[in-house]
Order: structure tokens, then C-alpha cells, then sequence
């Protein structure tokens, strides 16, 4: 019966921004809890094939398409085009995002504006077009990914803080207009992981890794599987009642004010 509950065989799950990062890690999960795997990015087609390849090296099904998640040209022909080669898509994980680190009174209005575009329109422009033949099916599960800066401010990431902030009310109100079609719409908002990006400030010593480590209740950075049992969790049947909900996965950074320097 457990095992059931997050059995996905059969279901076609599209994760945008796939190819690498977290958005990887949370596919490979899927993908190895049955998914078919349809892979996006938007950087180049050569990219998503070599993204592609490493899923199947997993022994995933999976497939690639570029294109870019802020243009609703682009994401109907993708849908379209996923759907009658691939099948419909039953689970939606919006991950696509970027990040410009600008001081506020410093910023450009354009790159506050594609931060925006990217980390909080596109999420609702891939789910406007999804949700329809989900709709029509009466299922389906759609996750967009949040952060701890949906809860947070930091310096230097107030577009990115704005869209994830906005992304948790999308996410609340998503649900509140599309449970009653048998369609779940949640968040998972990781912490701070060990990625390659993140590979630099990863040392002992370095400020920022010293912060990250001591202002975490696990004592550590977050391992990207840790992500796809989340992931998983909220793309099966053990999650058919959970609905418009955040799913922090971050070793405890939330529940805590943090501690003196000096405590062990």
C-alpha cells in the first residue's frame, strides 16, 4: 500500500529548468519513481541533450524540449507539441528561475523586471496552459518551486525575494481555484544545497558557508536528493489531499531564530 501511494509509472511529468541544479535533482527523483521525464531549458539545444542522456544513463525515460517559459508563444507550441508526441502532461514542477544579485537602489528597473517575468509570470503562463488538460482529466499535480526568500529578505536579492514571495500566494490561490477539478497545486521551497554553483562559498572558513552551516539546525548544506522525496511526495497519490501548501526543505532554517556564535 506505501509503496503505491508514490508509485508515478506511467505519468508524464514536465520540469522546467531540468537541465542541471536542483531542477535535475528533483527530476531524477521523479523519473525514478516511474515518470516519463520531459526535460526543459532554454540556453541550447545542445544543453538539453546532454541533460537528456544523463537521465537515461539513470535508466529514465526521458525527452527534451527548448524553449523559453516566459514566452507564451513558445510554452503553447512546447504543451502542444509534448502532448501529442509524449502524452498529456500530469505533473508540472514550474523550476525555471534566475537570480540577479543587485542592491535595490542600484538595479536596473529591466533586470528587476525579468527576474520577475521569469521567477513568477512564467510560472503562471506554463500553469495557464497545463491546467487545461488537467482540468478535463480531473487530475493532476503542479509544484512550483519557492525558497527560503519567499520568507526572508536578504541583501542584494530583492527582485528574486519579491517574485518567490509572489509565488507563494500563486501557488495558495491556484489552489484555491482548481482543487475542486482534482488538481493539487503546492510549493517546495528548498534551503541552501551543495550545487555546483554554490561549490565556491562551500569551504570552511568562508564567511558565508561558516553563516550557512551555523544558522542551520542540521548543521549542514542540503544534499539535492534531498529533494526528490519532496518532490515525489507531492507528485503521487499520498498528496491527494494536500493543496495549496509550502514545503520548506531546509534542515530547520525556518523553525529557528538561530543561535549566538559562541553556542554549541
Amino acid at each position: 500500500m506505501s509503496q503505491t501511494l508514490f508509485d508515478i509509472t506511467g505519468k508524464v511529468a514536465l520540469v522546467t529548468g531540468s537541465t542541471h541544479g536542483l531542477g535535475m535533482s528533483m527530476a531524477m527523483g521523479l523519473g525514478k519513481a516511474g515518470a516519463t521525464i520531459v526535460v526543459n531549458g532554454n540556453s541550447s539545444q545542445e544543453k538539453i541533450d546532454k541533460a537528456v542522456a544523463l537521465y537515461k544513463e539513470a535508466g529514465i525515460n526521458a525527452v527534451g524540449y527548448k524553449f523559453n517559459v516566459a514566452d507564451e508563444a513558445q510554452v503553447i507550441a512546447a504543451i502542444n507539441k509534448i502532448e501529442s508526441e509524449v502524452g498529456a502532461i500530469d505533473i508540472l514542477v514550474n523550476n525555471a528561475g534566475i537570480i540577479k544579485r543587485t542592491p535595490l537602489a542600484e538595479m536596473e528597473v529591466e533586470d528587476f523586471k525579468q527576474v520577475i517575468d521569469i521567477d513568477l509570470v512564467s510560472p503562471f503562463i506554463v500553469s495557464k496552459h497545463v491546467i487545461k488538460g488537467m482540468m478535463e482529466r480531473k487530475a493532476g499535480k503542479i509544484i512550483n518551486i519557492c525558497s527560503m526568500m519567499s520568507e526572508l529578505g536578504r541583501n542584494t536579492v530583492g527582485a528574486y525575494a519579491a517574485a518567490k514571495g509572489g509565488l507563494v500566494m500563486l501557488t495558495k490561490n491556484m489552489a484555491t481555484e482548481w482543487a475542486r477539478f482534482g488538481v493539487q497545486v503546492n510549493g517546495i521551497g528548498p534551503g541552501y544545497f551543495a550545487t555546483s554553483q554554490t561549490a565556491p562559498i562551500r569551504v570552511e572558513g568562508h564567511p558565508f558557508n561558516d553563516f550557512i552551516v551555523n544558522r542551520t539546525p542540521a548543521k549542514k548544506w542540503g544534499d539535492p536528493d534531498d529533494l526528490a522525496g519532496a518532490a515525489v511526495f507531492l507528485s503521487s497519490k499520498a498528496s491527494d489531499f494536500v493543496n495549496g501548501h509550502i514545503l520548506y526543505v531546509d534542515g530547520g532554517i525556518l523553525a529557528t531564530i538561530g543561535k549566538p556564535s559562541n553556542e554549541e
